[in-house]
């Protein structure tokens, strides 16, 4: 997919509708807490190949492949970095025959977990080698477009826009949990990150995770309008209720969960989906909304 196609795509009357949670989905289907969830996914080819065909079925227009961890620095902390080319490969592969030409895949990124200099010990040359190693393997892998998300920092992200631009030319989505008034974990907010980034070529911008819809409205307005690229929303089924064995359960049923996303569509955002919580009838239920 070139980026001119998913401008286009983005420019449609109604929002491109994306997946919904994965890493919560495989946790229903047996998947412990704390174990890597792409080697899970990998070791359980059934349970995530069902999971991408309902997503497909229901409506979804972008499948994000379980790839979110797999770089080399997360991988490493869990003692499985030798694995890090058959784990992309094997995982957008697997994406790609579940699916079929009935979605785009997306090659799925997110945070190494190493704060940058100077709130941590990380450099811009360690972290870019990390990002273009993932990202070159993706992008060979077949995936249309590179989706990075769940970041907390503006310096991350603009490591990761200068990682893509460096190995392909596919589109690349950033999106962020913030707070919700906008502010970002590590200093600074998603507005004045989102203009940077799109001074920087990324081709959408938003928010996912972080609070559930009903409570990111003004960020999203804002973000319309502050800069001129698509605005991403994907937020959780509401607010998470930690049980006594330490399960997350969302308090967000989803014709409320639809209701909200349909608002923040009015407000500006024109690239939606869910993230944890949120499942195939989530994404049908909004399909069936818009």
């Amino acid at each position: 997919m070139t980026r001119q196609e998913f401008s286009l795509l983005t420019q449609k009357k109604e929002p491109v509708l994306l997946d919904g949670g994965t890493g919560s989905c495989l946790r229903e289907h047996g998947m412990p807490v704390g174990v890597s969830t792409e080697l899970w996914a990998y070791e359980h080819p059934d349970v995530i190949g069902q999971l991408q065909r309902e997503y497909a079925d229901a409506g979804s227009q972008i499948i994000y492949a379980p790839t979110f961890g797999a770089n080399r620095a997360t991988l490493k902390n869990a003692g499985i970095d030798d694995r890090l080319e058959e784990l992309n490969r094997t995982l957008v592969r697997w994406t790609i025959e579940n699916v079929g030409d009935r979605t785009l895949v997306a090659g799925d990124i997110s945070t190494t977990g190493k704060a940058m200099e100077p709130l941590g010990t990380a450099t811009y040359a360690e972290l870019l080698a990390i990002y273009e190693e993932q990202m070159r393997i993706l992008a060979d892998a077949g995936v249309q477009l590179l989706v990075a998300e769940t970041l907390l920092a503006m310096d991350e992200a603009m490591v990761i826009c200068d990682a893509a631009r460096a190995v392909c030319d596919l589109p690349l989505i950033i999106s962020f949990t913030c707070e919700g008034d906008g502010n970002l974990y590590f200093g600074g907010s998603i507005f004045e990150a989102a203009a940077a980034l799109e001074a920087m070529g990324v081709d959408a911008v938003g928010v996912n995770c972080s609070v559930g819809p009903d409570q990111l409205a003004a960020v999203v307005k804002t973000l319309h309008e502050t800069v001129s690229i698509p605005i991403v929303a994907k937020p959780n089924a509401g607010m998470p209720l930690i049980t006594e064995t330490g399960k997350a359960v969302y308090s967000m049923g989803k014709e409320d969960f639809a209701e909200h996303l349909l608002h923040l569509r009015d407000c500006g955002a024109s690239v939606v989906g869910g993230c944890c919580g949120t499942t195939p009838e989530y994404i049908q239920y909004i399909k069936k909304s818009l």
